[in-house]
């Protein structure tokens, strides 16, 4: 059976922290405006999808081709979100502000292939969540477009919601993080078999 709420807890938890495509979301809307920043929206949203889709079909290619190799996908997609939630529960110095000038889509889309959060939790959510479930290229594709969608509504959320967001952050963000960090070493036991 898949398990919905492992998957949408780690998708929900990975999508709307702060990471890369979040912060530079954030600021760009704060200088521009969410109008002028929609290009680079859709570029991070269209590059997230293509690294869902290549991630999607390396996966079912080592599901085929070398199902051990598969299995240790799997050990590595659990410790790294079970590392993620404690990461998150730890207290960390802030990320410095990203450049504000660099707004556009092929920026957007570019950065996907250098984000090492967005790619380990495309690799991660395709070994872990997807193809033991489904190994069929349709349904890949219409979970990289379903993740692709709560992506672009994380981003925009983070672009639309700007300063207040970044205020709501700094002021709870230890008693946000802790919860998140819960939920990731949840989803971490849950996927590895530990509890059903």
């Amino acid at each position: 059976m898949f398990p919905l709420f492992p998957f949408l807890a780690y998708t929900f938890s990975m999508t709307f922290t702060p990471g890369p495509n979040n912060i530079m979301s954030m600021a760009n809307a704060n200088q521009f405006g969410y109008k002028k920043t929609l290009n680079f929206l859709l570029g991070v949203a269209c590059g997230f999808f293509a690294i869902l889709l290549l991630s999607g079909i390396f996966n079912i290619s080592l599901t085929r081709v070398m199902p051990t190799l598969h299995q240790f996908l799997r050990i590595f997609g659990v410790l790294y979100i079970g590392y993620l939630g404690i990461a998150l529960i730890i207290p960390h110095r802030k990320n410095q502000a990203p450049r504000k000038h660099l707004n556009n889509f092929f920026v957007g889309f570019g950065m996907q292939f250098v984000n090492p959060k967005g790619i380990l939790f495309a690799i991660t959510i395709m070994a872990d969540f997807i193809i033991p479930y489904y190994a069929s290229a349709v349904i890949v594709a219409l979970f990289s477009l379903l993740l692709t969608a709560i992506v672009f509504l994380a981003i925009s959320s983070w672009a639309i919601l700007g300063l207040f967001f970044q205020k709501f952050l700094s002021r709870y963000g230890t008693v946000i993080n802790t919860v998140l960090g819960l939920i990731l070493i949840y989803s971490a036991i849950s996927i590895s078999g530990i509890i059903k």
